[in-house]
């Protein structure tokens, strides 16, 4: 699909969007150039109009640590990672490539990330977006990053939410081991999700650096902008930062789950102990008097079998009694 934003003037010069059909013409006022599953010819139209080369999907899919920010004739080529929500609600990340020129900005992509529908719902408005390619990139790149920090935010939610569950002592379902292990689980969960977050946001910050140092507006263009995106720098740093927070928030979650477990475990063991060492004097008693010599006085008296009862229900009691004076049980 060959999605074009070009400026209006008959609309307060805002941007609009117009999807172009198989043999319709790209228009000249056209600022951004958003390929979301492009086939061949649409691909060939493109670099036809701005005399660039447009990746395949494999080629985005396998490029090189070297080859994800370059530039070529007079192009700026930088490749993204950027959040992306799938049907398991879990957010995944997808490969967006930004094609950076003079006369338009070219993205190609091959999933529908929600920030891309955050930016459209901004430019909407007046104000919304700088009208050049410079412009979008740098909304597109805040729309960016405004998804990331809710998604860590929506994260960090949960979190609280299961540290509660972790650390309150008066839920009794704190100490089932079914919920140890779901607890577990969620907390892999999460750390995927941070780690998404994170990946994307370095790339993004990747792709700032470049642009700051090897990217420069037009004095016309700069006027109200700040070319060197330091401003969208410090929040995607202060993302990074916020996700290795809950990261290290999730380890001590993790930490202190293995441990409850290993607590809850060493009470069975604990109280397996107990038990054998209560029944083992009674034992002890019955294995005496069920050996088989024939000179044991106590086998005819008439209150043996009585006495021997007695004696094994006093031995069982006394180790009891004996734990919970030392407060073990």
């Amino acid at each position: 699909m060959l999605l074009i934003h070009g400026i209006c003037p008959t609309r307060g010069d805002r941007l609009v969007h117009q999807t172009l059909g198989p043999d319709e013409p790209i228009p000249a006022g056209a600022i951004w150039i958003d390929l979301l599953n492009p086939t061949t010819p649409e691909d060939a139209k493109v670099e036809q109009h701005l005399g660039i080369s447009i990746p395949t999907r494999e080629e985005m899919h396998d490029l090189e640590p070297s080859e994800i920010i370059y530039a070529e004739n007079g192009a700026h080529y930088m490749t993204m990672r950027v959040i992306c929500q799938s049907e398991s609600n879990v957010p995944r990340l997808t490969d967006v490539t930004f094609i950076l020129t003079e006369q338009a900005l070219v993205t190609v992509r091959y999933d529908q990330p929600g920030a891309f529908n955050i930016f459209l719902n901004r430019v909407g408005k007046p104000g919304g977006c700088s009208l050049e390619p410079a412009g979008v990139i740098e909304g597109l790149i805040d729309a960016i990053t405004d998804r990331a920090a809710e998604v860590l935010r929506g994260v960090g939610d949960r979190i609280d939410m299961r540290s509660r569950q972790i650390f309150d002592g008066n839920s009794a379902n704190v100490e089932q081991g079914r919920a140890y292990q779901a607890v577990v689980r969620r907390i892999g969960q999460y750390e995927h999700i941070i780690s998404n977050v994170r990946e994307s946001m370095v790339s993004v910050e990747r792709v700032l650096l470049y642009l700051s140092a090897n990217f420069k507006r037009t004095k016309k263009a700069m006027s109200g902008f700040t070319p060197e995106w330091r401003s969208a720098i410090r929040d995607v740093q202060a993302i990074e930062e916020h996700a290795t927070f809950l990261s290290n928030k999730l380890q001590f979650m993790l930490n202190a789950t293995l441990g409850l477990v290993s607590i809850e475990q060493n009470k069975i063991i604990k109280l397996f102990s107990v038990v054998a060492v209560v029944f083992m004097p009674p034992t002890l008693v019955a294995s005496i008097y069920g050996m088989n010599f024939e000179k044991m006085p106590e086998l005819k008296w008439e209150f043996g079998y009585p006495m021997s009862l007695g004696i094994m229900v006093v031995a069982a009691i006394l180790p009891y009694l004996f734990f919970r004076w030392k407060k073990w049980l």
